[in-house]
């Protein structure tokens, strides 16, 4: 059946190329999708710039033909700008809003094509309510899921629990390793970890794959703590291996509220940076994305306006280094010109070689800004992504599309990466069960 898709403002601005996404049929602009995008176009963030690219986007096809009568796609189908659908159908909805006025577009395309059984109109929308009003009304609707990942439900986690015969465990300790074919017959990537389970006994084993070669080995440090900092469980153990490890330029931590995340990190910089000088400079930075409603302008010069957004950060520098106040904690950081806090804002052009760099809340980047950060990093350096990826507050962005799950579906099986999804929560008891009922 040939479908038209009829899309919503925020699919474009969410990706401009989502319009060749739709195989061999049709795809129909309404004009007033257009006028939002000129809305959007001079915003000096990610929705300004994708509003721009829309706009190139259609102005390339344009040069191929009318766009009202229709221009090819390059997979089959066709782009339409739709124009004069809002005074031909009845509308149930009293209020004329931008929202409704895609709606009778596509209740206009209905009636045009309401004795072909071989077309069918869709409406697709990013937004719940026009996909339920949509639905109320007898237009079919559906979400923008082409550039979704996978399910968070099964997203790489980083290891896997493995019940083994106890002589595999017996000889893995005598050993020092295994081949990968005695252990599992399906796919391990490299640098993930495996928790071999015997199963006659309460043994265990904790072993990660080697990065070059198919066997399973210890851990490649087995440190008490770092920085003061113990690991309290077993994916705790795994993160700290990934974050010490010469070997592996690119981790990435996700784990809900209060699993240690941010506080490994910060603790393995700090260590490899302040302790071992093998990094010149530990750089930690964040999304300047807020939570609910904004407050606006912040005064002040530039590490001023920052430590609002950077007060996360600060939290864990005051407990690493045992400091008792602000103040105190801003003496300490006076004396270490090592450790610099930003903002993303002004990475763009930057080369960043011989840095130990963390992202905190990486949740809330766009697959476009994490391909931006990652190509700034320069030679001897290492990055490391942190966050949760049910904890997004970017509006065009949810657990499926965001850019820390995008970078970790992508990098696994590469032989620079590292991830650990983390479990358990260590901040407080209270925090545990917040995170795990709320």
């Amino acid at each position: 059946m040939k479908k038209t898709y009829v899309l919503d403002t925020n699919v474009l601005l969410h990706d401009p190329l989502s319009l060749f996404q739709f195989d061999e049929h049709d795809v129909v602009i309404p004009a007033i999708v257009l006028e939002e995008l000129d809305g959007k176009k001079r915003n000096m963030d990610e929705v300004g710039r994708n509003a721009r690219e829309t706009a190139r986007v259609l102005d390339q096809l344009r040069t191929t033909g009318k766009l009202h009568d229709g221009v090819p796609l390059e997979n089959g189908g066709r782009l339409f700008v739709e124009i004069g659908h809002e005074h031909t159908v009845d509308f149930p909805f009293d209020v004329m809003t931008n929202d409704n006025r895609i709606l009778t577009v596509a209740l206009g395309l209905m009636k045009q094509y309401e004795h072909d059984r071989t077309r069918k109109v869709v409406v697709v929308s990013k937004d719940i309510l026009v996909r339920v009003k949509a639905d109320a009304i007898g237009i079919e609707a559906e979400d923008y899921l082409t550039d979704h990942i996978v399910d968070t439900t099964n997203l790489y986690a980083g290891y896997r629990e493995i019940e083994v015969d106890q002589a595999i465990i017996d000889e893995f300790y005598k050993v020092r390793q295994l081949p990968l074919e005695a252990v599992s017959k399906n796919q391990l990537y490299p640098n993930s970890f495996v928790v071999l389970k015997s199963n006659v006994s309460k043994a265990s084993a904790l072993a990660v794959v080697d990065g070059l070669q198919p066997i399973l080995r210890p851990l490649s440090l087995d440190v008490e703590h770092v920085w003061g900092i113990h690991p309290r469980n077993v994916q705790q153990r795994m993160a700290l291996d990934l974050l010490l490890r010469d070997d592996i330029p690119f981790v990435t931590l996700l784990g809900k509220a209060g699993t240690g995340k941010t506080l490994l990190a910060l603790a393995a910089g700090l260590s490899l940076v302040e302790d071992e000088r093998r990094f010149n400079k530990l750089v930690v930075a964040r999304p300047v994305v807020p939570m609910g409603n904004d407050i606006g302008y912040l005064p002040g010069e530039m590490e001023e306006k920052l430590r609002p957004w950077m007060q996360p950060i600060y939290d864990n520098l005051e407990f690493l280094f045992n400091a008792n106040s602000k103040d105190e904690l801003g003496n300490i950081l006076a004396g270490i010109k090592s450790i610099q806090l930003e903002a993303l804002t002004y990475i763009r052009g930057r080369s960043m070689p011989d840095q130990f760099i963390i992202i905190d809340e990486a949740q809330n980047l766009t697959k476009h800004e994490i391909k931006t950060i990652l190509t700034r990093v320069g030679e001897n350096s290492k990055i490391v992504l942190v966050g949760d990826p049910y904890q997004i507050d970017h509006p065009y962005l949810d657990e499926y599309s965001n850019g820390l799950t995008y970078a970790v579906e992508r990098f696994k099986g590469q032989n620079v990466f590292g991830h650990v999804q983390l479990i358990k929560g260590e901040r407080s008891s209270l925090a545990r069960l917040a995170a795990d009922l709320l």
